[in-house]
């Protein structure tokens, strides 16, 4: 499970885009949008870096998760 951070999400065309762009990474991932909170949680195989590009590909780069 992968957690983002997307301070630019603001909206439903928002949480829209994000889950658009990430299932066109991986059509199997499991993906909890809390639009509220900013964040996304996706079950998926593929590393995390790879579904971080596609999320900064459709304009929602997430924040660095606090360490």
């Amino acid at each position: 499970m992968h957690s983002f951070i997307l301070p630019d999400m603001s909206c439903g065309h928002c949480v829209a885009a994000i889950t658009e762009a990430l299932k066109a990474a991986d059509d199997q991932a499991r993906i909890d949008i809390d639009r509220e909170a900013r964040t996304a949680s996706v079950e998926s195989a593929l590393p995390r870096a790879t579904l971080a590009a596609a999320l900064t590909e459709a304009g929602y780069p997430p924040a660095p998760n606090p360490a």
